[in-house]
């Protein structure tokens, strides 16, 4: 891949080009432009590969739909128009899951303090606050820098203040996992603030939603990480250590994993995130002693009858 990198009205005009001049239909016209970039060893990974709306009567030029939906949330948030919010929201989501390449447009037009401010508008208005946090995640998938203090906090205070509510607590920690990966800072930010007993206590008292319990563990694993190039030195070791010594991360875990020896996909989580965690001869000897073996070759027996 490529490191050149282009603006999105670039590879716009350059369809547009090939539309007026070149007489293409839109689709040759997109397959053309993507040639011509990526010839060029132009990374397009961002960038929408769709036809643009033709400009309108007065030669204005049209906007990509993902933006023409961040235009109408940004207004319902201006106007703090509660009733508007779901449907913006809802379709913004939608539109930044199809591809990374629209939430990364819209991440560049301001998305990001549209829907921080429309989850600080949803306080107090439950399910409001499930779509708005379920955007946000959408929108931070491959975008962590987007987040900033005020979102860290904002997703701190939605796990501390709602730890009983099984939906609000998947919807916070999916926006915590996507805001940590590849992202050392956000990382040691969100550790420093307490997010680990945060994660840990969502296993235990969520340990009967298989998809809390693996959205938890896999946050929790992202924590040891050390995948984020611009960082020479990172925290995975201690943030590893610190899971285990400070929050009982090991048998939380283990203890989950009783739970659900008949589902393969939460006990790979699992078993990832022990792996993980097995930065010390103790810490291997103390999943031993827990039980740990049990449900690992639980999985594996699964994987070598379900190859």
């Amino acid at each position: 891949m490529g490191s050149k990198q282009i603006a999105q009205e670039t590879f716009d005009d350059a369809v547009q080009e090939n539309i007026t001049e070149f007489e293409m239909e839109p689709e040759e016209a997109v397959r053309e432009a993507v040639l011509q970039f990526e010839s060029q060893g132009v990374d397009l990974s961002n960038i929408v590969k769709a036809v643009r709306p033709p400009a309108s009567e007065n030669g204005q030029r049209q906007k990509h739909q993902i933006l023409l939906t961040l235009e109408c949330l940004g207004r319902a948030v201006a106007e703090q128009d509660v009733a508007q919010l779901p449907g913006q929201l809802s379709a913004l989501a939608a539109q930044c899951k199809e591809q990374f390449a629209f939430r990364a447009l819209a991440g560049r037009n301001g998305a990001y303090p549209a829907v921080l401010s429309a989850c600080q508008l949803a306080a107090g208005h439950r399910d409001l606050l499930l779509q708005a946090l379920s955007t946000l995640a959408a929108l931070l998938d491959g975008q962590p820098d987007l987040l900033d203090g005020t979102g860290q906090e904002l997703l701190l205070r939605s796990l501390r203040e709602r730890p009983e509510d099984a939906e609000a607590t998947l919807a916070g920690l999916r926006c915590v996992r996507h805001a940590c990966l590849k992202h050392e800072h956000n990382r040691q930010a969100f550790v420093r603030a307490g997010i680990l007993p945060l994660l840990t206590g969502a296993i235990s008292q969520h340990g009967s939603s298989a998809e809390v319990v693996r959205v938890a563990a896999s946050a929790l694993r992202v924590m040891t990480f050390d995948d984020d190039i611009r960082v020479p030195f990172g925290h995975a070791h201690d943030h590893a250590k610190m899971i285990v010594l400070e929050n009982d991360g090991l048998r939380v875990l283990i203890e989950a994993a009783k739970a659900f020896t008949d589902n393969s996909g939460v006990l790979s989580e699992l078993c990832a995130t022990l792996s993980r965690l097995s930065v010390r001869n103790e810490f291997c000897q103390d999943i031993v002693d827990l039980g740990g073996l049990t449900f690992m070759v639980a999985l594996l027996a699964d994987c070598m009858e379900h190859p």
